[in-house]
């Protein structure tokens, strides 16, 4: 049985969440209309996932987070609105340490939640099962824990992991799903402005949310970072996340590599597919070239790929069972034979770096 308090300032959606939720059984439930109430909750409840609104009176979602985690940190699934505002608000929220988000329906709600409603009880069964990061880790400290893993991963330059080969040129891969924001930002903000590879991005996202989370990503990388929304030419010195609510594929234009989106596959669970990243890059690029990196979240999505990428000489990295939020994808990587090396979340950047001569 997973305890889970519901926050909403809105009576009506949160009897609609009481309802999915006592639908799909296994919940004891109890409600919260705003922020106090729902530290209060916490504390007296002790519930093993609170789904939270961040627009509420009296205290608002972010402010109670705050609270929450430093109290008795607890997983937390945001319940957002489909708005820029509301994305970047939930960014904020995966940066002060909730699990994952869902898009709270708009319209009619009785309506628009059975959209959503499957991934809704997903998102909350995968968020009990989540590893909590350490309490006060924020970006700011765990950037630091980056830089001076970096110094120490230099300084063991003797490492068998370390003494493969330089790549001067290059394509580097991330996939990612729950948790993945959060981990993108710390691995990403360590890669230097001069850093030799593009980087393409494919973490499990909606469509409203890509733009907000690429221009937030700009404003902490040394490297320009950008949603991949038209055909763009895959150059060094940028980022390219993958637009939500579609595929990020590669092709070549004008004898030029290229990143462009296209629509979703019904063949693949998970937007944007990492699977079919990882496979077009190994119809456009050198194999032994490509460097792909698989972070948190729950399922399989490009375990497949980047094996085959690691088979055919390229290098992969899986983000070890100890830093995942969710450790789904990575583990699949690792259990089919598929990982170069496994590990923690604040030592990819620096492996990165060595690899790539830098």
């Amino acid at each position: 049985m997973i305890k889970l308090l519901i926050v909403d300032d809105s009576a009506l959606m949160r009897r609609q969440l009481m309802t999915v939720f006592q639908q799909s059984g296994g919940f004891e439930m109890r409600q919260a209309r705003n922020g106090l109430e729902a530290v209060t909750e916490n504390r007296e409840f002790q519930p093993d996932v609170v789904t939270l609104d961040i627009n509420m009176p009296e205290l608002d979602g972010l402010t109670a987070l705050s609270l929450i985690m430093a109290e008795r940190p607890v997983a937390v699934v945001m319940v957002s609105s489909l708005t820029a505002q509301g994305a970047l608000a939930t960014f904020e929220a995966l940066n002060l340490g909730a699990v994952d988000y869902v898009v709270k329906p708009g319209g009619t709600i009785s309506l628009s939640m059975d959209a959503v409603k499957a991934e809704l009880v997903a998102k909350v069964r995968g968020a009990a099962r989540a590893r909590l990061k350490g309490k006060g880790a924020t970006v700011a400290s765990l950037a630091q824990h980056l830089q001076n893993e970096r110094k120490k991963s230099a300084a063991a330059a003797s490492n068998a992991a370390t003494q493969q080969r330089v790549v001067s040129e290059g394509l580097l891969l991330i996939g990612a799903s729950t948790g993945g924001p959060r981990t993108l930002e710390l691995i990403l903000a360590n890669l230097p402005a001069n850093f030799p590879w593009p980087v393409l991005v494919a973490q499990h996202m909606p469509a409203a949310f890509t733009k907000s989370f690429a221009e937030r990503l700009d404003q902490c990388c040394p490297l320009t970072v950008r949603e991949a929304g038209h055909p763009l030419p895959v150059e060094p010195g940028n980022i390219y996340i993958g637009k939500g609510g579609a595929d990020m594929l590669m092709t070549m234009r004008s004898g030029k590599l290229t990143v462009m989106p296209a629509p979703e596959n019904p063949a693949f669970l998970w937007h944007p597919s990492v699977e079919l990243l990882g496979r077009s890059a190994l119809e456009r690029a050198k194999p032994a070239q490509v460097t792909a990196v698989m972070l948190t979240g729950m399922g399989y999505d490009g375990s497949d790929a980047f094996t085959e990428i690691k088979k055919r000489g390229g290098r992969t990295i899986a983000e070890s069972e100890a830093s995942c939020a969710v450790f789904g994808m990575p583990a699949e990587l690792i259990n089919k034979g598929g990982a170069s090396i496994v590990l923690g979340a604040e030592k990819i950047a620096a492996q990165l770096n060595l690899w790539a001569g830098r």
